[in-house]
């Protein structure tokens, strides 16, 4: 086998194979005669068909099998002798002009680049830190309070106000007409927590038990009900029942009802601050994580395989058609999505996963046995049975490996942390439960 490698432009290469005629001829004769001694057709017995017969029906199929397996295993033997690293599938083209008794191939493809990332000690990383306080605590036990509400009853004449739970009927119409979804009977929702439009909520606040009003509703422009957005409607409300709410004391009781062991308000408290506190390092972490790979991309310089992006690309799509297919879309996966949608966010990715590999080669930031066993640990130590979800991870290689991503990032984050010009920031448990991601 003769090896030519010619390099087209970055990362794109061509090596040009030659293989013998015989090799495929002779392979190709032996896969023929093995599948005569099993293969059935009409008009005779199994093993005795003619081999001229077999090679009429199989011979293209079994051709095209050869000639698929001898080059791709000469393209890898070629491309493991020259040291290459291939990025993605080659593309690979019969040639013509072979000579005598060889056939010859031109197999295009693309290599991985080489990384180069400039010295960490420029690289500027902001850190954020933030504390739970006792302010947070209160507002998650309100949280906790509202989820174990009761109602009762208000009297006849009481009007509806904030917090209270009404019991509505409800119809509305645009130009006269009704449209789907805008009557119901017996519907119920808490005033004041949004769980309906501003101006519904206005016009039933105040509201008495057998009141009914007419109001204008201009439905917003990005509604998720299209038929409607933008719009304006006519309602018509009849207030049937208000309710008031009746929120749980912080007491022992409450505390029991939580689960909490020693049944005390104290140990409510700090079992709420374990909890939160338990967020806010993930929280941070993932922020920090972000400004650290934001700071690694700035200091790296890679050319990209476009083979490797459009992969990801295609691979972004089918996760898409498979989120519409989950949301019940019809021929979700025949939808038309356009692949430089995620163009973008394929190219970081693909960078990010070159030189986040490259930092982890050079310095030896792999994850370590010990590493993944805490992370998973940690993962299993807000759950009610810790041990029976680390043996949930350890049953699945995939989750494994998954685990093994997250602590080799870690593992990047305080590396380059230790290296970097690192600005702290303190900020508030409220901004950093408001930041996304």
């Amino acid at each position: 086998m003769t090896v030519n490698v010619e390099t087209l432009e970055k990362l794109e290469r061509k090596i040009t194979l030659t293989l013998p005629v015989d090799t495929i001829k002779n392979e190709v004769d032996s896969r023929l005669k093995r599948l005569a001694r099993t293969v059935k057709m009409d008009g005779f017995r199994p093993g005795k068909v003619p081999m001229n017969v077999v090679a009429q029906r199989y011979g293209y199929s079994v051709q095209y099998e050869v000639m698929n397996d001898k080059v791709g295993q000469a393209f890898a033997q070629a491309a493991n002798e020259a040291k290459l690293r291939v990025a993605g599938q080659p593309t690979i083209t019969e040639k013509d002009g072979a000579p005598e008794g060889q056939l010859a191939f031109d197999a295009v493809f693309e290599v991985y680049p080489e990384v180069k990332i400039n010295d960490l000690a420029g690289a500027e990383v902001e850190r954020l830190a933030a504390e739970v306080n006792d302010e947070a605590i209160d507002r998650t036990l309100d949280i906790l309070r509202k989820q174990r509400r009761t109602f009762a009853q208000r009297a006849q004449d009481a009007a509806a106000q904030d917090d209270d739970r009404v019991t509505v009927d409800f119809e509305g119409k645009i130009e006269g007409e009704p449209f789907d979804g805008g009557k119901a009977t017996d519907f119920q929702f808490i005033v004041g927590e949004g769980q309906m439009l501003k101006e519904f909520e206005d016009a039933v606040r105040g509201m008495k038990a057998g009141d009914s009003r007419t109001f204008p509703l201009a439905f917003p422009a990005d509604y998720h009900g299209k038929d409607v957005a933008g719009k304006t409607a006519d309602f018509l409300v009849t207030v049937k029942k208000i309710e008031s709410a009746n929120l749980p004391e912080v007491n022992e009781q409450f505390a029991k009802s939580l689960g909490i062991a020693d049944g005390t308000v104290e140990g409510l408290r700090a079992d709420v601050r374990k909890n939160l506190e338990r967020e806010v390092k993930f929280r941070l972490l993932a922020r920090n994580k972000n400004a650290v790979m934001d700071a690694l991309l700035a200091n790296a310089e890679l050319d990209l395989p476009k083979s490797i992006v459009q992969a990801e690309i295609d691979r972004m799509v089918e996760g898409a058609r498979a989120e519409l297919k989950q949301r019940g879309i019809k021929d979700a996966d025949k939808a038309p999505i356009p692949a430089d949608v995620f163009r973008p966010q394929a190219e970081r990715r693909v960078r990010l996963g070159l030189v986040v590999a490259e930092l982890v080669r050079a310095n030896g930031l792999e994850a370590k046995p010990e590493q993944i066993k805490a992370h998973i640990e940690e993962l299993a130590s807000s759950y009610e049975k810790p041990a029976d979800v680390v043996r949930w991870y350890y049953g699945d290689n995939r989750r494994l490996a998954e685990v093994e991503a997250v602590v080799i990032e870690n593992n990047v984050t305080d590396f380059v942390l230790g290296k970097a010009k690192v600005a702290d920031k303190a900020v508030s448990f409220d901004e950093l439960m408001a930041q996304q991601g």
